[in-house]
């Protein structure tokens, strides 16, 4: 922001009450069954639209607060909300809702009257599409400095470089001169008093605006047009999921990640094994603080290592006598969590167990299925198989057991 703005003051509008009835999607990440054509709800890399959407904005600390116009019977939101404060502490003192409308012009109009206590009516009212979460911040930032004094206001967009093409009513075909066309993004930033009149002034000539510009031309006021980034798609069709998966990844530097887990321990007194989450019948047990599974602790240490995120030691340490005969895959499913917070999803995994005994072939199908469950991964895509060290070592003095783990994950698509 430039020192010029310093004093100025940003306020932003979602309107998020509309149906996308050109959208069909599988089920939204949130927990509970979503309506196909809530595209706000739709899964994108481990989180939902909106909350992509959302997430320039609220690490744009020029902005105050942030209105989300919802449905009448949105019940999903609150889900949304809490997982968007444990993301990002604090952001539920930066949100607010109201009640939108039937028509995105009177979603935003509901958003300023929500606004009325709290914004002056020469403060800066950004709108921006629920729909829209690939918004570079570098993008948000531009545009803020781009409101000065004597600005009427602005709004990102780009330069249309494909022909256009016309199609008459009789089918005919012609092209059309795209000099001087640009393509509207969102947010769009106006002054809130005059924002507030011109939509109501489309309103009582019962016009319909398809964005907050063309309201404002309306009564006379030219916003300018601030360059922004193509990668500022709209989510119109299930399809443009995974394009704009593949832009937060761009956007994000996330690729492909390796990651190595390995994991030893004594075997003690006892009846049986824990392994990949099976309860194994032995003439031994595992010495362990949780339920020494090393299957498992392995794999976690193998996902962490990709994200980055030290090892299981570290999330869940043998002093905290919560995780005292715990069921490893407790701690799987916590892993699991963090990688489908940080957009990404496990490729595949390849377990290999060391062990002179117990033999697990007939239970490695189980263990698979146990696996695939906790990381809601299709089961061939994990592999487990086992190695003795032909009775040399601890392990073939059937002291103790070990295992190794690598995984390949990936940003993870809709």
């Amino acid at each position: 922001m430039t020192a010029a703005d310093a004093s100025a003051r940003y306020w932003a509008i979602v309107p998020a009450a509309g149906r996308g009835e050109r959208f069909s999607s599988p089920l939204s990440p949130i927990g509970v069954s979503v309506p196909a054509s809530r595209k706000q709800y739709a899964s994108l890399a481990g989180a939902s639209v909106i909350q992509w959407s959302l997430r320039a904005l609220l690490r744009e600390p020029g902005v105050r607060k942030i209105v989300v116009s919802l449905s009448p019977d949105d019940d999903h939101w609150p889900v949304v909300a809490a997982q968007i404060e444990q993301e990002c502490p604090g952001a539920a003192a930066k949100l607010m809702t109201c009640i939108g409308g039937g028509s995105r012009q009177e979603s935003v109009l509901r958003g300023l009257q929500a606004l009325q206590s709290h914004a002056a009516p020469r403060d800066w009212v950004l709108v921006h599409d629920a729909a829209r979460p690939c918004l570079p911040a570098a993008d948000l930032a531009t545009l803020l400095n781009s409101l000065r004094a004597e600005s009427t206001g602005a709004l990102l967009a780009v330069p249309l470089a494909d022909t256009l093409k016309r199609v008459s009513a009789d089918g005919g075909l012609s092209t059309v001169d795209r000099s001087g066309l640009w393509r509207a993004l969102t947010p769009q930033a106006f002054r809130f008093e005059e924002l507030e009149r011109a939509l109501q002034d489309a309103a009582r000539a019962g016009f319909a605006v398809t964005d907050e510009a063309q309201a404002m031309e309306r009564i006379g006021i030219r916003a300018q047009l601030v360059a922004g980034s193509a990668d500022n798609i709209k989510i119109t069709r299930a399809a443009d999921l995974l394009l704009a998966a593949r832009t937060l990844s761009s956007q994000r530097g996330a690729g492909m990640r390796i990651g190595q887990g390995f994991d030893v321990h004594a075997f003690t007194e006892g009846d049986h094994v824990i392994l990949g989450g099976v309860r194994i019948a032995h003439r031994r047990a595992i010495l362990a603080h949780s339920d020494g599974d090393v299957v498992i602790h392995a794999l976690c240490d193998a996902i962490l290592g990709a994200l980055g995120q030290g090892d299981i030691g570290r999330h869940f340490p043998d002093t905290d006598a919560r995780y005292r005969g715990a069921d490893s895959r407790v701690f799987l499913r916590e892993v699991a969590a963090m990688m489908s917070h940080a957009g990404l999803r496990v490729v595949n995994a390849d377990i290999t167990l060391t062990a002179q005994s117990p033999r697990i072939a007939a239970h490695s199908p189980a263990m698979i299925a146990i696996l695939s469950q906790d990381l809601q991964l299709a089961a061939e895509r994990i592999n487990i198989k086992a190695t003795t060290t032909e009775k040399l070592g601890f392990i073939g003095r059937e002291e103790g057991i070990a295992a190794s783990a690598i995984v390949m994950l990936e940003p993870a698509a809709a």
